[in-house]
């Protein structure tokens, strides 16, 4: 019997997936039933009770998390403990992130973190909020990034920075050339709106119902590409994290307002499962995110590493709003 494979029955265990914990340690579905028939004819013991409905251990399968969970965190960290001791950064670092974070955010931290650590190899997944919660919880991923971090016993929230939240119109839009406006101005406006589940939605409209102030919702989608596109096309105007928007601004295409009235700013934290022994990668990344944001120019100035394998997936195209009587809601796509 091997750590690894007691480590892949306690993932299968808190997952309660064979797909989540063959891609949790990079092998096949086939290679986890394996591996559990092992355990299961060590221990002459039935680990798991075969149904399609549940996903259960049996009183023998709970015994032996317990056990191999404590053998698991032991054996972390005496290797994270051995590596501090030698100085040592390497392995596998795996994030996921909201979009609008994972899009916007991430890259120059990103980009710092791996030229100091040529090493250590970085999985990236960009989810929506409440994927990033099970894949941290389930130990898919090791970090997770999002924006209004909920408290939850088994999460430790680390606060990261601050998003400025805009106002964001077209360059024709009355409103483009104001510079800084109240709340109140947008009363009555054509919203381009998040769906209502995105924490940023709910954090707006808690603003504007604090200032008393009504929108029209005319459009509710669940990712900030459509969001700008709409309001490039005047279907309206929205709020939106000023990062975000700065290419768009730049070219012209859209303009930003700056808002009084309320703290117009969404925070950014990073969420790590409690129970989980932080590698020397982990605490390196989480130090860097803690750090101002890398400018372009600090970024140059550090010699190129070898290149690093870095998995980032393509994220989903956005799709066009569907037709029909307000609000409309589009395509999956990447959620702020």
């Amino acid at each position: 019997m091997q750590i690894e494979t007691l480590k892949v029955f306690c993932d299968l265990s808190e997952t309660e997936s064979f797909t989540k914990a063959a891609q949790i340690n990079d092998i096949t579905q086939s290679a986890v039933s394996q591996q559990i028939r092992s355990l299961e004819n060590q221990f002459r013991a039935t680990l798991i009770e075969r149904s399609k409905k549940k996903f259960r251990l049996t009183r023998e399968g709970q015994i032996l998390y317990a056990h191999s969970k404590q053998i698991i965190q032991t054996y972390d960290t005496l290797r994270a403990q051995l590596q501090e001791l030698r100085d040592v950064v390497s392995g596998t670092l795996r994030v996921a992130t909201i979009y609008s974070i994972g899009l916007y955010d991430l890259p120059p931290y990103l980009k710092r973190f791996l030229k100091s650590h040529r090493t250590v190899n970085v999985h990236v997944e960009y989810h929506r909020s409440n994927r990033v919660y099970d894949d941290v919880l389930s130990n898919v991923c090791d970090v997770g990034l999002v924006a209004y971090a909920v408290k939850e016993s088994r999460l430790e929230v680390v606060p990261l920075w601050r998003d400025n939240l805009v106002l964001v119109t077209s360059p024709k839009h009355p409103l483009a050339n104001r510079g800084r406006i109240s709340l109140s101005a947008l009363s009555g406006e054509r919203f381009i709106s998040f769906e209502p589940d995105i924490p940023t939605r709910r954090a707006i409209d808690k603003s504007l119902r604090s200032e008393g102030v009504e929108v029209h919702h005319v459009m509710e989608v669940d990712n900030i590409e459509t969001v700008k596109r709409a309001v490039e096309i005047e279907l309206g105007v929205s709020i939106i994290p000023k990062s975000t928007v700065a290419q768009e601004v730049r070219n012209g295409t859209l303009s930003e307002v700056e808002l009084d009235g309320a703290d117009f700013w969404r925070p950014v934290s990073a969420i790590i499962k409690k129970s989980k022994v932080l590698s020397p990668a982990m605490k390196q990344f989480i130090a860097i995110l803690r750090e101002p944001k890398p400018s372009a120019e600090s970024l140059d100035s550090l010699p190129e590493p070898t290149p690093t394998p870095l998995a980032v997936p393509a994220p989903r195209t956005a799709g066009a709003a569907r037709p029909g009587p307000a609000p409309k809601r589009a395509a999956s796509a990447p959620a702020i």
